[in-house]
């Protein structure tokens, strides 16, 4: 497939950029600095504003898939679900927050008491940009949450998914790996099963 990454240099985009390459897809990474996307077979890096609705919807279009992982509080909701629907991709994937994951029925982690300050606003928009995807009539689109934790560490394919409910392990802990959380977004990419939804990916 021919998909186009925004925010191809992040933590979260590399990883996808990279799982998606060596899955054999065609990738555009789109990054402000394109310098800073890996150079890697299957993948070209393009220059991009993901804040600039028109030039974005066009480096989008003529992709099967458009996955946006970028920063919620340095991007725009409709400038990004515009951009979406102007470029005629089939499928919108984002990268989202743990933060509106539920740890109790209606209650969201960023809701609670010990969420970490440092985080919570990000986490707020994020939930926010969940929130009016839900409202989407038009896109295919699909919000993938990490777990509470998330770091660079080792590609295992082995982990568990779970819908709107904060994962955790018998410790108590909710951690996933970068490289995992690609895995898990390729997976849907090549075998949709949460359209229209979100999911979550966690140990």
């Amino acid at each position: 497939m021919k998909i186009a990454v925004a925010g191809a240099s992040g933590r979260a985009g590399s990883r996808i950029t990279a799982e998606l390459a060596n899955r054999g897809h065609q990738v555009t990474g789109i990054a402000r600095n394109p310098d800073k996307i890996e150079k890697r077979a299957n993948v070209t890096a393009v220059q991009g504003d993901a804040n600039d609705r028109a030039a974005l919807a066009k480096l989008w279009a003529g992709h099967d898939v458009a996955i946006s992982a970028i920063h919620f509080l340095v991007s725009d909701v409709e400038t990004l679900i515009g951009a979406a629907k102007d470029s005629g991709v089939s499928r919108y994937l984002v990268v989202g927050g743990a933060g509106s994951l539920e740890v109790a029925p209606g209650v969201r982690l960023v809701t609670t008491p010990g969420f970490p300050a440092a985080y919570k606003a990000e986490a707020e928009k994020g939930a926010a940009f969940l929130d009016r995807l839900r409202q989407e009539r038009e896109l295919d689109w699909t919000f993938l949450s990490p777990s509470a934790m998330i770091d660079f560490g080792a590609r295992t394919g082995k982990f568990r998914l779970g819908t709107d409910q904060l994962l955790v392990d018998a410790d108590g802990k909710s951690f996933v790996t970068f490289e995992d959380f690609a895995v898990a977004m390729a997976d849907e990419i090549e075998r949709p099963a949460h359209r229209r939804a979100r999911f979550t990916v966690g140990y």
